[in-house]
């Protein structure tokens, strides 16, 4: 699995272009901002000949799915998230609104996912985790055979999602990392929401929510 990075509006989200052999790609947290960010993910889809079929969503806070209206109208995908989450996206607007930002109200998910369902595109299997507590409908999407795990806003490098949102609970995203990231095998790869990538060994010796816990 190939894995880019790019960066996209105000809130500086991370939105991953995750692709195999097959030259399918899988967009997670589609983040851009207005159709000249897009126009910045299309010219990259493009030119490595990709072939997007699948959009995911790791909640529904309004800087992660910012961009689901342009992937639903040029590629017609729409996203795939926690049915949990549904009350942040239907609140997107007003919400954007709070950050001194304007967006168009965002699509309807074409499905919802659960724990443990295994989705896939090309020849890549991905596992979802539920890891509630900085929203109700936080998900992470995990691939064991390559070892990394998208994170969303659950766990940072060296610092953890913020609770204080409505959905969030603090002893409840602790619990999520501790049974749903921290067992997972150490040389995982972090992939978040914000910020640079990490793995779970480092974040179980240094990262400072847990040390002394």
């Amino acid at each position: 699995m190939e894995i880019a990075r790019m960066i996209f509006s105000p809130i500086e989200v991370n939105t991953y272009i995750i692709s195999d052999q097959t030259g399918e790609c899988a967009v997670i947290d589609c983040g851009c901002y207005d159709r000249n960010e897009f126009a910045r993910l299309e010219s990259f889809i493009e030119s490595r000949n990709l072939k997007p079929v699948l959009l995911l969503n790791t909640h529904c806070h309004l800087d992660h799915i910012f961009g689901n209206r342009f992937m639903l109208e040029k590629y017609k995908l729409g996203t795939y998230c926690s049915r949990e989450d549904e009350s942040n996206r239907e609140k997107a607007v007003q919400h954007a609104l709070m950050f001194g930002l304007s967006m168009e109200p965002p699509p309807v998910p074409a499905g919802f996912l659960t724990d443990g369902q295994e989705i896939s595109f090309g020849v890549t299997p991905i596992e979802v985790l539920h890891v509630p507590g900085h929203s109700r409908g936080s998900l992470a999407f995990y691939s064991s055979n390559d070892k990394t795990v998208f994170t969303g806003d659950a766990l940072f490098a060296g610092s953890i999602g913020r609770t204080d949102l409505p959905g969030g609970d603090y002893e409840t995203l602790i619990k999520s990392i501790r049974t749903k990231l921290f067992t997972l095998p150490g040389d995982t790869v972090v992939y978040p929401g914000h910020g640079e990538k990490t793995t779970i060994k480092k974040e179980i010796s240094s990262n400072p929510f847990f040390i002394n816990t």
